[in-house]
């Protein structure tokens, strides 16, 4: 069981064979009192159910009510026909082996090969025939020993009124079989008569090797998160007062401190205590090459110590951890349903009914226009056999588990299938610039001071105001006091003014410090310092105003102190991506807070044109939202990509919102729960790399419904028309959910 906040809880659900089973799950899943959705997977063998916000009536409230409903989910699993189990997505080793052991299937080779082979010596000019007893011991076998799995799952759709695959494999191979059965008794002694015991084992026996086939890609599919599971360490060692001790990973308590050594896995995220090292992350970020971590950088769990001893403090463990993030957004994802497969829930719900009909239809119609009974009977056999949905019901989760679990490996993670779907159809990226486009690291490049004004004072004063911000223009500022050795002030009534600066007494004086849009609002007066400040804008340097409030005749002014411009340099790879974006024909947009010189000279460093309204200048944080919006509005389909934090409401207006954690760790969580995507590393080529793996995974999905669709819509006119036997539609079959698996794993050598 997984709960999310107390509104989700996840079901695994064994004996699940095609897409008419997923639609059966779902409905009754639906069913239970308090369910307010239900998805089904065939790829992992789950449901992710979410619940209403009130507990029904009976469901007791807290951990208790929790288990009470999951008792509800699984026995509505089980009255459905299926088999609930511990949730699980990856299908671990044990239950693979047990649904694809290859005993059953060697055992229907075995015993199958002796009735086929007088049709093969046929074809060569051997005539020869198995006596009809033996026939029917070697098949009987076959198609009641080995074939019980179809029974069993068919019972269970009569008896709640629906239709599976195994339903038609039971019916068709039965006729198979009881019609041979019927022949053999009828005839005359001692005559040669021709029976399909063959037809019926071989089907059987190719139904049951598709299916470990397929079992088999399932499993490749999952591989990815299967690796970021593997990522936590079983052990971790605790700093004690006796010493260091070592507990299980799962004991260890945010606060704890731990001895990592070289070549061991971080057990927890935290802080870097004491010691310096390298650090693989590559499994997290999908960054090759290592990063060098020194006393108070941050560790996540699942990276690889490199050549250092080290101790780290503990401030996250368990489900909090980006490990446990990472791996829950790739789990949701591969849960959940991309909008193109509500056409494949549309025709499942009707597919076994219908199919059943053209059966009936086909043996009916062969039959009353004077064909022998056997062999209209054998054509309706085909038409079952050929028509089982399995390849549809594989077809979207195959691919999205692939396609999603390879982005992960690099560094993309995928939230939702909506946002995988979405991605494709996106015309415009909207690129937010200081941390996406620029390093997000600004110096303090210059200062301007009004005539008369001391620049150590006033920089002194500056970095006092700022002290307790984290804004990156603010650590800047504090930065050069320290490079100066100047010491800081003390600081009252400080505050932020969203979107515009700071504000506060600094020894008494009321200061503020912030932009020139800002100082215009106040009607400060700039003239003095207007040359330096256009000056600074032409090199792309973004300018923030000292001012001082006093007071001149009685009245409250605003006085301008000095200006300070800031550099910021554009990622290395960012010109390289902004230039691939295009390449892919979207229109590209540049949004910054910065004044429109500033913006605008480093939109031309990055290969932007400014004079094709390719930058937006001057947006306040609250209004980034507005400007996406407008731009929807316009008929657009919007990318936005930021760092997820001040970028947040932008992120969840876009058509897809991708979140670029920052590069010291600082909302990376806001990242994963504003944006359908979140890339772990700050490089910008993989916006590009995400909106491709996005299409190309769509395209996956499209080709597979294609081909699932195609086996059925080519294969069974053809059986009805008498043109396939049963062997052949039951290999047919097969190979149509092994080739729809094999196609989406072809996703796992996409490389960024």
């Amino acid at each position: 069981m997984n709960n999310e906040a107390a509104l989700s809880l996840d079901i695994g659900i064994g004996g699940m064979t095609c897409a008419s089973c997923v639609a059966r799950v779902e409905r009754a899943l639906k069913k239970v009192p308090g369910v307010a959705q239900a998805t089904v997977n065939l790829a992992t063998e789950s449901a992710r159910v979410q619940l209403t916000e009130a507990a029904p009536a009976g469901v007791e409230a807290g951990v208790s009510g929790a288990v009470n409903m999951e008792a509800r989910l699984r026995r509505a699993v089980r009255d459905a026909g299926y088999e609930p189990r511990a949730a699980d997505t990856l299908m671990d080793a044990a239950e693979v082996s047990r649904w694809s052991g290859f005993a059953p299937i060697a055992w229907g080779l075995a015993l199958s090969m002796p009735l086929v082979l007088p049709m093969l010596g046929d074809a060569l000019g051997f005539h020869w025939m198995l006596p009809a007893l033996w026939q029917f011991l070697l098949a009987t076998p076959v198609q009641f020993v080995l074939g019980a799995r179809f029974y069993k799952a068919a019972w269970s759709a009569v008896k709640n009124f629906s239709g599976n695959m195994d339903l038609l494999v039971a019916i068709g191979t039965t006729a198979g079989w009881a019609l041979s059965v019927w022949l053999w008794l009828s005839a005359e002694p001692g005559a040669m008569v021709h029976l399909y015991f063959e037809g019926s084992a071989l089907v059987v026996t190719l139904v049951l090797l598709g299916k470990w086939l397929e079992a088999g890609a399932k499993r490749q599919t999952t591989s990815a998160i299967r690796a970021l599971h593997a990522l936590r360490p079983e052990l971790a060692h605790l700093v004690g007062p006796d010493g260091e001790v070592d507990v299980p990973a799962d004991e260890v308590l945010v606060g704890d401190v731990l001895v990592v050594k070289p070549g061991e896995r971080f057990a927890a995220d935290g802080v870097l205590q004491e010691g310096h090292t390298q650090v693989d992350e590559s499994m997290l970020t999908g960054e090759a090459l290592p990063v060098a971590k020194q006393a108070g950088s941050l560790l996540t769990a699942g990276s690889i110590n490199g050549d250092g001893r080290v101790r780290m403090q503990v401030r996250a463990v368990g489900a909090d951890t980006t490990l446990s993030h990472i791996i829950r957004l790739v789990e949701d994802a591969q849960a959940a349903k991309a909008p193109i497969q509500r056409l494949v829930d549309q025709v499942s719900a009707v597919f076994v009914p219908v199919v059943l009909g053209i059966a009936l239809l086909t043996l009916l119609g062969w039959w009353l226009t004077g064909h022998p009974f056997e062999l209209a009977l054998i054509n309706a056999v085909a038409v079952l056999v050929i028509a089982c949905p399995c390849a549809l019901g594989l077809a979207t989760p195959a691919a999205i588990m692939a396609g999603t679990g390879v982005a992960a490996q690099y560094g993309i993670l995928i939230k939702d299938a909506e946002a995988l779907e979405r991605a494709h159809q996106i015309d415009t990226v909207v690129l937010d610039k200081t941390g996406t486009l620029t390093v997000g690291r600004p110096k303090l490049a210059d200062m301007a001071c009004v005539l008369g004004q001391p620049p150590d004072e006033l920089l002194q004063r500056a970095a006092s105001l700022q002290s307790g911000s984290e804004h990156p223009l603010a650590r800047a500022v504090l930065a050069a006091a320290r490079e100066k050795g100047l010491t800081l002030l003390a600081v009252s009534e400080a505050s932020a003014v969203p979107g515009r600066g700071m504000q506060g007494q600094v020894e008494g004086r009321q200061l503020l410090l912030g932009s020139l849009r800002w100082m215009e609002e106040l009607h400060v007066d700039q003239t003095e310092l207007a040359a330096p400040a256009a000056a600074w804008q032409a090199r792309g340097l973004t300018v923030s105003a000292l001012a001082e409030r006093v007071q001149v005749n009685g009245a409250d002014t605003v006085l301008l102190r000095a200006l300070l411009g800031f550099g910021d340099q554009p990622k290395p790879a960012a010109k390289q991506a902004l230039a691939a974006l295009r390449a892919r024909g979207l229109r590209l947009l540049m949004l910054s807070g910065d004044n429109r010189g500033a913006a605008e000279a480093m939109a031309r460093q990055l290969g932007l044109h400014p004079e094709h309204g390719e930058v937006m200048a001057e947006v306040l944080p609250g209004d980034k939202a507005a400007q996406v919006l407008r731009l929807k509005e316009g008929g657009h389909t919007v990318l936005m990509v930021g760092d997820g934090v001040n970028d947040a409401p932008a992120l969840a207006a876009a058509d897809v919102g991708m979140a670029m954690a920052n590069p010291e760790g600082g909302g990376t969580d806001v990242a994963m729960h504003a944006a359908g995507m979140t890339l772990m590393r700050g490089d910008p080529l993989l916006v590009a790399a995400a909106l491709d793996i996005s299409a190309r995974t769509v395209r996956k999905i499209r080709q597979n419904l294609f081909w699932a669709f195609a086996y059925n819509v080519a294969g069974i006119p053809l059986a009805a028309l008498g043109f396939l036997n049963p062997v052949f539609a039951g290999a047919a079959m097969a190979l149509s959910s092994v080739s729809v698996m094999a196609n989406a794993l072809l996703l796992k050598r996409w490389k960024p």
